[in-house]
């Protein structure tokens, strides 16, 4: 069975400003590179949703409803909902992902 990948308008903002951030301090073909590499995690996605690990930030407070996986240094933060992958957050992990998590998951 293959799960539908979605991206909340959150994920796909993360995206955009990535790509910018990438292509105005290194270059576009570097953006579009690392963008190609993030695209075939998500398309992963849709085969085996469920092999990402849960991310330690979200462990250690009991929370297992949302799974990670990675283009090192990008983590994506993702939810699995019945047949559907909601992806939340693409971020570059070297961030303070406590804070980020926090803020982006929780308080929403």
């Amino acid at each position: 069975m293959l799960f539908t990948v979605l991206l909340t308008d959150d994920a796909a903002r993360d995206l955009e400003e990535l790509y910018d951030y990438i292509a105005m301090y290194d270059s576009p073909g570097s953006a579009e590179h690392v963008l190609d590499q993030i695209q075939k995690a998500l398309t992963s996605l849709s085969i085996s949703p469920e092999r990402g690990a849960y991310p330690k930030e979200l462990l250690a407070l009991g929370i297992r409803e949302y799974r990670e996986i990675f283009f090192k240094p990008y983590q994506i933060i993702y939810r699995v909902i019945g047949e559907a992958v909601y992806v939340l957050l693409i971020a570059d992990g070297r961030r303070n992902m406590r804070t980020l998590l926090q803020r982006r998951l929780l308080e929403a």
